[in-house]
């Protein structure tokens, strides 16, 4: 009777063990890389799987469009994304105050000893070599109207605007619009949760008189918007950072040695033409991607 149960048991753990989806031991398995709604995020992604999959056995999953920072690094916590490219600035405050906000490198520090820790696990890797940081941003005629030229200007007329900002900006308490009107003294009119991908059209079609943009995108110069000084220095460094759970880079340190040339090598104009090629010229994400790697040497 044991016999029979021993066998028994052999024959339910095998198929277990064929299923299993995890990237564990061994040379093959699989992980699965996250990435936001925006579309440099996503460019990204897809530079990290084409890398990991030329490079190494493992097979790559991607998973776009999470709707914040907190969802993805929570599901990094959970095992459900082992890789993602995170803002150190973001990530910080999400969970935390940034203690030295106007430092590049004690900031990125932060983020690696914050997120090394026990709770999370994870390994903040040095940065890509560029910033993405927010930016206040209006139409060139409400600028030329106003004189609107720094984030200060707005404090007498911001009552009357009609302002469109990220989501997830508009809640968060350290580095959110909460924080904001503290350090600048005032508020907007009205704001508007928006997803960050539909701002830009929504300023410039005059839904709004204000968004908050990011730099890096390729549409506030092809719509000619106007971005704002941010003379208080409210905004902390976002330094773009791949991001990854000890766990898989323990079982793979292949990961890591892949993605190195991704290192320290993409400068703000660069991910900014590659998220033109996409955002405005209409070119396929993936295709980016592989594209540009190839350019480098990276891939053949």
């Amino acid at each position: 009777m044991k016999r029979i149960l021993a066998i028994l048991l052999i024959l339910f753990i095998v198929p277990l063990s064929a299923c299993s989806g995890g990237a564990s031991g061994g040379g093959g398995g699989k992980i699965t890389i996250g990435s936001l709604t925006y579309t440099e995020t996503k460019i990204l992604s897809h530079m990290y799987k084409a890398l990991i999959e030329d490079s190494t056995d493992l097979k790559v999953e991607l998973k776009p469009d999470l709707a914040t920072s907190p969802i993805i690094l929570e599901a990094m916590k959970k095992g459900d994304v082992d890789i993602a490219t995170q803002f150190t600035g973001t990530s910080i405050s999400s969970f935390t105050e940034i203690e030295n906000p106007k430092d590049r490198e004690a900031t990125l520090q932060q983020a690696k000893d914050f997120f090394a820790g026990d709770d999370f696990n994870f390994k903040f890797l040095d940065g890509h070599g560029y910033q993405n940081t927010y930016a206040f941003t209006v139409r060139k005629d409400i600028a030329d109207k106003y004189n609107l030229k720094k984030v200060s200007d707005l404090e007498k007329i911001a009552d009357d605007f009609n302002a469109g900002f990220d989501t997830a900006w508009l809640e968060r308490e350290n580095d959110g619009y909460p924080a904001f009107t503290k350090v600048y003294g005032f508020e907007f009119g009205k704001t508007n949760p928006m997803e960050i991908g539909l701002v830009y059209d929504a300023v410039k079609n005059e839904e709004v008189d204000i968004v908050l943009a990011y730099s890096t995108d390729p549409r506030i110069v092809a719509y000619d918007l106007v971005m704002l000084e941010d003379d208080k220095k409210f905004f902390p460094p976002y330094d773009a950072v791949i991001a990854a759970r000890q766990e898989i880079l323990d079982e793979h340190p292949e990961i890591e040695e892949a993605l190195a040339p991704l290192i320290g090598s993409i400068d703000e104009a660069t991910i900014g033409e590659l998220n033109g090629r996409v955002d405005i010229d209409g070119e396929e994400i993936e295709d980016v991607a592989i594209d540009y790697l190839k350019s480098q040497g990276l891939l053949k």
